[in-house]
């Protein structure tokens, strides 16, 4: 059997656990058997956004570290992070002749979940059922950092009893942006009731997402507009039977 290893992220950690349990039981659905490492920590990414390189570089050699004793393709439910691994790392090693090498291995394992299972598996239709309307929304790092966008649309075009309605100006930032959100408070709020207004107008009950960050950030906004649309990230949607 083929064995994986989940790179679960910090959100999904410790705000949506659910997530990363889909994430495991539609694996293992399609045969893979999924580790996971107990080592692994944040990807590095806030501290890299804020200029913090050097501390993004000791998380980024504690997860080189960490994975480099694991074996197997590295999955995770984030674009943010895959792009992190892929891109970011080997910026920070750019020039080190031990580091940029160990880098590259790591980026060359890893996988955006949806990715994972539409190029690596070849899977489109997972037997997921959902009786409903649903948008989706394309987190930024998984569009553009990681130019995933076909895959998800694809999984969710197959979902059974599903109706997917195209959100307007999807390809727009929901306002979170990792630090941005915390550095640009008022703007990043300006975003959100743009994305949210965008929502609406789908009559959509339910918005999908790939990432856990637009998921928390778009989820707080509705509840506190005291709006009754719920955000799902896609492997929650995938795991409905």
């Amino acid at each position: 059997m083929t064995t994986v290893q989940l790179f679960v992220t910090c959100l999904v950690d410790s705000f949506f656990p659910e997530t990363g349990e889909s994430v495991v039981n539609i694996l293992n659905r399609l045969g893979i058997d999924v580790d996971f490492a107990p080592g692994q920590t944040c990807c590095g990414q806030p501290q890299f956004n804020a200029g913090l390189r050097a501390d993004a570089r000791a998380i980024a050699e504690h997860t080189i570290k960490v994975f480099e004793n694991a074996t197997g393709d590295i999955v995770t439910p984030s674009g943010s992070c895959a792009h992190q691994f892929r891109h970011n790392y080997l910026e920070l090693f750019e020039g080190d002749e031990v580091w940029y090498p160990r880098a590259k291995a790591l980026a060359g394992r890893t996988y955006e979940f949806t990715e994972y299972l539409v190029d690596k598996l070849g899977a489109t239709d997972v037997g997921a059922k959902w009786d409903g309307v649903l948008t989706y929304h394309p987190s930024c790092h998984t569009l553009r950092g990681i130019n995933v966008d076909a895959q998800p649309r694809a999984l969710l075009q197959n979902v059974r009893g599903a109706t997917l309605i195209e959100l307007p100006h999807a390809e727009e930032c929901c306002g979170f942006g990792g630090v941005m959100s915390v550095e640009h408070p008022e703007l990043s709020a300006e975003w959100l009731k743009r994305k949210i207004a965008n929502i609406d107008e789908t009559q959509s009950p339910t918005l999908v997402v790939t990432d856990a960050g637009c998921l928390m950030h778009i989820a707080g906004g509705l509840h506190r507009q005291k709006k009754n649309q719920r955000v799902m990230h896609i492997a929650e949607i995938l795991n409905q039977r």
